[in-house]
């Protein structure tokens, strides 16, 4: 027999304990949740960029604090293992840490279901074993052959999750669709899928975009909400590249050209800034994505994040 641990009413404390934060603003500590937005708001961009401030103990985006760093555990679904590699360079990079200085370990195995027992012992394993801060999986649909429409298939993979996050107490960011032409519903409800996606998240971070504008939108569920905040895809050329006036992504392809002259491949080097504007190469103004003519002074002067990129992330 197993009994459910209680504690004498006289026991219970006062006062809410201080709200925790895996990154200030952004992320409550060991909380589950959702990364969402259409195809091309740069969804994988923003969880790799969590995953080096949480390793490297450096300001998401720039702007938002880690208290405390720790290891990061990634499996991304849908991208080659050089291509996580590179990407990871750039923002490393821009932020000016070393990749191989950090703690972020890449589960490279080539299926990853969530639905399926064995591969749940083994995520678990790989939890119990590794105990990262942080697990990110990108992006939910490579990680079952359920329907996501119904809740009662949906439900226990979540709480799968749910029982990773207690059991070794760590946050789980999981990457998610929203449906296509939801621009005008509220953010989680805009979510593909079940609303059990919305229901299930601590903290939920969401990306739309209108246009070649971007905003992120922030929810909690025991800490206030953000005000929506613009970010930005700025394109600047590498060595040997040229601008590509053609619009992608709401940035500028840039295509590099060989030693004949040739343009080869189209590759990205793409700024995410938690801003409108750049002034002076480096310094960087924010502003409320709902008031677009209102400037704040610069709260920021870093590098901006820019990384060479395959594609734009999704």
């Amino acid at each position: 027999m197993t009994l459910l641990p209680v504690e004498p009413a006289w026991r219970l404390a006062e006062r809410k304990e201080e709200h925790r934060w895996l990154i200030a603003g952004l992320w409550s500590e060991q909380a589950v949740g959702i990364v969402g937005g259409e195809p091309k708001c740069c969804k994988s961009f923003l969880a790799l960029d969590i995953a080096v401030a949480v390793a490297a103990g450096i300001p998401c985006l720039r702007r938002f604090a880690v208290p405390r760093p720790g290891r990061v555990l990634l499996y991304a679904a849908e991208d080659a293992l050089h291509i996580v590699r590179r990407r990871f360079e750039g923002i490393c990079e821009a932020a000016g840490v070393a990749l191989a200085d950090l703690d972020i370990q890449v589960i490279t195995a080539p299926a990853l279901r969530l639905d399926l027992d064995a591969d749940r012992n083994s995520l678990a394993d790989t939890v119990a074993r590794l105990q990262p801060r942080l697990l990110i999986l990108d992006p939910f649909v490579r990680l079952h052959r359920i329907d996501e429409n119904a809740s009662g298939e949906v439900a226990p993979l979540l709480a799968y999750l749910r029982e990773l996050q207690r059991r070794y107490g760590v946050a789980v960011l999981v990457v998610h669709h929203a449906r296509k032409g939801a621009g005008n519903a509220r953010a989680g409800q805009a979510l593909r899928g079940s609303s059990e996606f919305h229901a299930w998240g601590d903290s939920n971070l969401y990306l739309r975009r209108d246009g070649d504008d971007l905003t992120l939108t922030v929810e909690h569920r025991a800490a206030a909400d953000l005000v929506a905040v613009a970010v930005q895809l700025q394109a600047e050329p590498g060595p040997g590249a040229q601008i590509d006036q053609g619009d992608r992504a709401g940035g500028s392809a840039v295509r590099r050209r060989d030693a004949q002259g040739d343009l080869g491949a189209a590759r990205d080097l793409v700024h995410l800034v938690p801003a409108v504007l750049a002034l002076g190469g480096d310094v960087v103004q924010t502003r409320r994505a709902e008031r677009p003519e209102r400037r704040e002074e610069p709260i920021v002067e870093p590098r901006l994040v820019r990384a060479w990129l395959g594609e734009v992330a999704g």
